[in-house]
């Protein structure tokens, strides 16, 4: 593939603009000038021009994956899902994961340890955080560690039921502030403790 031109890439700060025989274009780095001795009438052979290809390709998704760090943290499996869906191929995506991965970008054990401190800091139970962990493409291997930091989910259920009951006693109440509980992702026998001791201490008030 010959290179007809060759020239500084209008506003593009340290980029310059490649026009390919086919009519297709490119813009590329000092570095990849230098590396792929890039200039105009320069003839690559495929294997070259492919080379070059990848590396813009495997570039470009680098630069989009930083784009979107910016917004939130994602897992491994969230990036990669994400990169597809705007266009890069699987491998691409692939490849710039493990790049996000090195470069300490994408660290799935420290993304499941803040999704944990923060579902459990708004009051959620264990099962709705494994729930959120699944969701995310955390591997399940990493669940315990990450998990192993909770607070006592036991008084935190106990703080939800009094908050929720408020000092009632009816059955109807504590049945809703059970269901109520359980849909948090807390356990049901968490719940029945929690209801026992809110019972028990409203008795000694």
């Amino acid at each position: 593939m010959r290179i007809d031109s060759l020239s500084q890439a209008g506003n593009k700060n340290g980029k310059f603009a490649v026009l390919f025989e086919d009519g297709s274009t490119a813009n590329v780095s000092v570095a990849q000038i230098a590396d792929f001795g890039l200039h105009s009438g320069r003839e690559l052979s495929e294997a070259e021009y492919s080379k070059l290809s990848e590396e813009l390709k495997l570039n470009s998704a680098k630069a989009r994956a930083m784009r979107i760090l910016g917004s939130r943290n994602y897992s491994s499996s969230e990036m990669e899902r994400r990169l597809i869906s705007k266009g890069e191929s699987s491998e691409t995506a692939k490849e710039t994961v493990r790049w996000l991965e090195d470069v300490g970008a994408v660290d799935d054990h420290k993304y499941a340890e803040a999704i944990v401190q923060y579902y459990s800091a708004k009051g959620y139970g264990v099962f709705r955080i494994k729930d959120e962990l699944y969701r995310r493409g955390i591997a399940r291997e990493m669940w315990d560690d990450a998990l192993a930091g909770l607070d006592n989910m036991r008084d935190a259920a106990y703080d939800f039921i009094g908050k929720k009951l408020g000092g009632s006693r009816e059955k109807a109440d504590i049945r809703r502030a059970t269901a109520a509980l359980c849909a948090r992702g807390f356990g049901y026998d968490e719940a029945r403790d929690a209801v026992s001791r809110y019972l028990d201490r409203s008795d000694e008030i």
